[in-house]
């Protein structure tokens, strides 16, 4: 439990207590472990116990975090989901398009391992059901948060039709993205320009 120190501390910098972080941490060293092991053995032959061994924890820890080991990948795509939402708010009401994919494009100013990671998990989604399972579960969990986010910038207290459906082409147009470049085994030093394209199109709407 953290201290009255750690906490009045986390709540000067806006930062979560230690405990969050280090928990946080585990999850993030859990799925990249995972990611690690699903790619030189498949999903169906590694289990839980390597995954938590790799990730230097025990098994039963690992399920405290995660209800299957296919779950262990989720905080992966979560990263991705929270930078985009977060730079959705950022996006000023008198802002156009081109600002809001400046502003995406920020988010997406990774590292080539972070990105190579990214695109790695991507890939196995094509021919692993459980972990296309995930990867789908993440982009449906990502649509409510980012209708949140455009509605703030409308002045709305919540979201309605017009910044619900915002937010599902932004979600489909990023998901596409990411899955034609992986799938095409494109660079990841091309993520963003693809990403970039995608929102345009989708901001483009339906042909005449």
């Amino acid at each position: 439990m953290p201290s009255h120190q750690q906490t009045r501390s986390a709540e000067r910098t806006g930062r979560p207590p230690l405990t969050e972080r280090r928990k946080a941490e585990t999850r993030l060293e859990v799925a990249r472990a995972a990611v690690r092991l699903f790619l030189a053995k498949g999903v169906a032959d590694t289990s839980v116990e390597e995954i938590a061994a790799a990730a230097g924890i025990s098994a039963r820890t690992l399920w405290r975090y995660f209800p299957s080991k296919e779950s262990c990948v989720m905080p992966l795509l979560v990263i991705g989901i929270e930078s985009t939402a977060a730079r959705l708010r950022s996006w000023g009401g008198d802002q156009g398009v081109s600002e809001l994919l400046s502003t995406l494009g920020i988010g997406h100013a990774e590292t080539r391992e972070a990105a190579t990671e990214m695109l790695n998990l991507v890939r196995l989604t094509q021919t692993e059901p459980g972990l296309r399972a995930v990867w789908l579960e993440a982009h449906r969990e990502a649509e409510p948060a980012f209708a949140e986010a455009l509605a703030g910038r409308a002045g709305l207290a919540e979201p309605d039709l017009v910044t619900a459906i915002q937010a599902a082409m932004i979600n489909g147009a990023l998901r596409v993205a990411v899955e034609h470049h992986a799938f095409n085994a494109e660079t990841p030093e091309s993520l963003a320009a693809a990403t970039a394209e995608a929102l345009t199109i989708a901001a483009r709407g339906l042909p005449a």
